[in-house]
């Protein structure tokens, strides 16, 4: 009869044969055909590969990057999708761009943002000639704010709600007869966005998780349309501030729901899933995790010490979800050794975002 040590020796061996086993499927499943999606979506992977022949031109193809201090603390591969290096500072000008070069002709171009797709959208306008009139809570980072002002694009300040937001922009786009772009539910937008996944994957061919932070859907939505259809074993996770989690309550109740206004230092993701995001997310995304605002704080500031990269706290709340227990519990790394993440953008105001980091 084996000893004590060579029975743990004989368990842990069978344990790690399983493990590899399981990766061996998995990566044998990432690379089927692509599979048919359910048809009442609002975008199609079709969209997707379109609008990213449609925006080549006037988009960067941002890099993918990799820590091993980071890959350390995860206990796996971790590939950054660096979309902090994109025009405006994030990834909403895929879809800004997307959406304006299909806007009607000479249409001036509406939206309501708490920054980040102001700016897109602002620059995308003065790409394709048109005004932009956008729609800001007061609470908008200065930073932000100067840049959209920057791109040429009239500003109309509001409360910071969500009511608010829509109510301003409505009447603005009735106001000038404009083009009214949603941040994240108008279909050309979750499409542009999608051009993110387009990219990762032909970046990296192993990824066995895709983690992406979830404000109103449209980087997610886009992403899993995408993602799902080239590799439908690939798991799409979403990552949620705990103080604005209504993709998560959605989920667990199957149902959309809202949240209150309620604060968040992810400011960009304080905005909710839509009519169109939704029904992507319920369908597609396999799990939305949250963490709450300290672990936000801390993987926003890991991210600048350990890569030096200045990320907003958005894109640090797919860094905390990917280092978060849950995360480990649910897709432990022997199962899921390489794992993407987007980082979404690094629009802040350094001064004040310095101060709630390292208070």
């Amino acid at each position: 009869m084996p000893s004590k040590a060579q029975q743990r020796y004989l368990l842990a061996s069978a344990v790690a044969g399983v493990a590899a086993a399981i990766r061996i499927i998995r990566r044998r499943n990432m690379h089927t055909p692509p599979k048919p999606l359910p048809s009442n979506f609002p975008v199609t992977p079709a969209d997707v590969v379109d609008a990213a022949n449609r925006v080549k031109p006037h988009v960067h193809r941002t890099p993918v990057l990799t820590c091993n201090g980071l890959d350390e603390l995860a206990g796996r591969s971790l590939k950054f999708k660096c979309e902090v290096f994109q025009r405006t500072g994030s990834f909403k000008i895929r879809g800004a761009t997307n959406a304006a070069l299909q806007a009607p002709e000479n249409a001036p171009l509406v939206t309501h943002s708490s920054g980040n797709h102001a700016q897109a959208l602002a620059l995308a306008a003065r790409s394709t000639g048109r005004e932009a009139h956008v729609v800001m809570p007061r609470t908008a980072p200065a930073v932000k704010r100067a840049a959209v002002e920057g791109y040429g694009a009239q500003i109309t300040l509001c409360e910071p709600t969500n009511a608010a937001r829509a109510e301003a922009a409505q009447k603005k786009t009735e106001e000038v007869a404009g083009y009214f772009v949603h941040p994240s539910n108008e279909p050309r937008v979750i499409s542009g966005q999608g051009t993110v996944a387009y990219e990762f994957l032909e970046q990296c061919a192993d990824l066995d998780a895709l983690v992406v932070p979830v404000g109103g859907g449209g980087l997610i939505g886009g992403i899993a349309v995408y993602a799902k259809w080239k590799r439908p074993s690939l798991k799409i996770i979403g990552a949620e501030p705990a103080n604005v989690d209504d993709a998560y309550r959605s989920k667990q109740k199957g149902e959309l729901v809202g949240h209150d206004d309620r604060d968040s230092v992810a400011d960009g993701l304080k905005t909710l899933l839509g009519s169109n995001t939704w029904p992507i997310v319920r369908d597609l995304v396999d799990e939305i995790i949250i963490v709450d605002e300290s672990e936000i704080k801390n993987a926003t500031a890991l991210i600048w010490g350990r890569m030096k990269l200045c990320i907003e706290p958005s894109a640090g709340v797919g860094v905390a979800c990917v280092l978060s227990e849950a995360f480990r519990a649910k897709y432990p790394a022997e199962a899921y050794p390489t794992v993407g993440v987007v980082l979404c953008g690094g629009n802040l105001d350094l001064a004040k975002a310095s101060q709630k980091l390292f208070a």
